[in-house]
Order: structure tokens, then sequence, then C-alpha cells
């Protein structure tokens, strides 16, 4: 049984994903899920399933396997259906303050998008917020959160999500974060 189950093989956190954040039958567990370890994905097959290990980056070959660099430069320009833009920096955290420290800040964010998804998700924002959980900072989450609870107080779901994207898109346009999936 896998310690960290919603960080993913590759570094992606599984808690940021908008499968994972869904009541759906589809609702994604994490990619070490019983669910996902059964299909199974080419790091799955090799760190966990072949050599046994939770993470690429534990690997004695990391430094030299094609698949996990070609995953990592795909990752600097493309999304999938979950955001990747911060997937360097990530592994970068994880490798300099250790797997616990990320862990610990994943958790953090999840309860950041938990609210955004809960106060001000009109039913068309989920993807949105759940790339603005990854990508802003914690306290520029956190700054933004209070601000929109502030301004949207007795407003119908609809405006609350307007407020709250215009406070998002401004932090992002300042700081030049994309809040969109890169395809």
């Amino acid at each position: 049984m896998p310690i960290y189950p919603e960080i993913g093989i590759c570094g992606l956190s599984c808690r940021l994903c908008p499968m994972y954040n869904t009541s759906a039958e589809s609702r994604c567990s994490g990619c070490k899920s019983p669910a996902r370890m059964a299909v199974g994905c080419p790091f799955i097959t090799c760190a966990v399933k072949k050599k046994g290990i939770e993470f690429c980056w534990e690997c004695k070959e990391c430094n030299t396997c094609e698949k996990w660099k070609n995953h990592r430069d795909t990752g600097k320009r493309h999304d999938s259906f979950k955001c990747y833009q911060t997937l360097e920096e990530d592994i970068s955290f994880i490798e300099e303050h250790g797997i616990h420290e990320f862990e610990k800040i994943q958790q953090q964010r999840e309860q950041f998008l938990r609210e955004m998804l809960q106060d001000f998700n009109e039913g068309r924002s989920k993807t949105y917020y759940c790339i603005a959980a990854t990508v802003l900072k914690p306290e520029e989450l956190e700054e933004a959160l209070t601000k929109a609870k502030k301004e949207s107080e007795g407003m119908t779901m609809k405006d609350k999500s307007k407020i709250l994207h215009s406070i998002l898109d401004a932090i992002a346009l300042k700081k030049k974060y994309s809040l969109k999936l890169r395809k």
C-alpha cells in the first residue's frame, strides 16, 4: 500500500485533479488507488509494479529515463485533463524539502479548492478552480477566498463565482499565471 496515494508516481497532485474532485461514478481516488493500479499507466507499471517504488525520482535510473524525461518535457508545454504547469517546480520542491512537506502543502491547496467548489462553483468552474488551486500560491488562494467571501456575501452562486473568477484572474494577470489548460 502506498504511503502517499494522492501524489502521483510522476509528481502530479491527485488532490487537485478534476477527476478526484467529483462525486460522479467516474471519480478517481488517486493515481495509486486500487482502480488506477489495476488499469495502470507507464509509470505505475514501471515504478510500482516492476521496481516496487512509489515515485519516479526514487529510481536509480530517473536521470536517464526517457519516459519520465518526455513526461516532464511535455508537462512544460501541455496539460491533459489535469494541470501540469507546476510539475517541475513540484518535483524540485520534493527533492529539496521531501515528500512529507509537499503533501502538507497539497492538503492545504486541497482545502482551498474544496472551499472554492463548495462556496463558488456555479456548476461550470471545477476545472478552472482545480487549475487555480494548482498554480496560485497558498497565500494567494487564501487571500482570494477571503476577499471573494467578503465581496459576494448574499449573492447568488453565479454572481459569487463571477466575483471569485475576477479576483483569481487579476492575480493570474499580475503574476503571469495561466488559469487555462494548455492544449
